[in-house]
């Protein structure tokens, strides 16, 4: 958004929050595609309710353990990794500030600036936040907006819930003889939902983004689908 006056600064918030918004919809996208698969080929092998009912719920407890579980650890291996190089640059600043200050003059000479301009940049931020300073320009981290672990795990997990909801009521209520195909549609319509908020988020395109997204659920669809009817044909005999 902007004003008569140029861009408005945006909210040092918005970048933490786009990250757990995004592990959302990698969560939801999850839960549609994995339950709605696993629920399709059950049912495509049994007409009874209760064994696909039973198959559905377990997978959306174990899916969404794993997804919280696999965002928690990837989301605090990073924060570990970005931990070991803010305390690394806090120590190289106190060894060596003049060495710093150069370092980071350099940088910004680097990228365009005179000598003198850079020197002076490199002083006057290094007077404000030295290690702010740093961080950002050789390493490209600002502490301000770290990932936090639990959020992103917490999000995962709930968008998997979320998402798993509307495949097992389309299964679970519908008649027999169109529960698959209702199933199929209601899960493609939320991929393409989740698939074009993903592209929102990320301020990409949204047909590209959708297009795949949708395409590989029908695929992962038909696949379970195709199995189940195999595998029901075989014990009926």
């Amino acid at each position: 958004m902007s004003n008569e006056h140029g861009p408005e600064p945006h909210s040092l918030s918005i970048a933490p929050r786009l990250n757990w918004l995004r592990a959302g919809v990698l969560g939801a996208n999850d839960g549609i595609v994995s339950i709605a698969a696993l629920v399709v080929g059950v049912a495509a092998a049994t007409q009874e309710t209760l064994p696909v009912l039973i198959a559905g719920t377990a997978g959306i407890v174990a899916g969404s353990l794993s997804m919280a579980l696999g965002e928690y650890v990837s989301v605090s291996s990073q924060r570990d990794s970005e931990a070991s190089l803010i305390a690394r640059e806090r120590q190289e600043l106190r060894d060596y500030p003049e060495e710093e200050l150069k370092e980071l003059a350099g940088i910004y000479e680097a990228k365009g600036l005179s000598p003198a301009t850079a020197t002076q940049v490199a002083k006057e931020l290094t007077a404000h936040d030295a290690v702010s300073a740093h961080l950002e320009a050789e390493l490209g981290i600002d502490e301000r907006t770290l990932t936090n672990p639990w959020h992103a795990a917490i999000s995962s997990a709930v968008a998997f819930l979320a998402g798993a909801v509307l495949p097992m009521l389309a299964i679970t209520l519908t008649p027999g003889d169109v529960r698959i195909p209702l199933t199929f549609a209601a899960s493609l319509v939320a991929l393409a939902i989740t698939g074009g908020l993903g592209a929102y988020l990320g301020q990409s395109p949204l047909l590209r983004p959708i297009l795949r997204v949708t395409g590989g659920g029908a695929l992962a669809l038909a696949l379970t689908w195709g199995i189940g009817l195999v595998l029901g044909g075989e014990v009926a005999l």
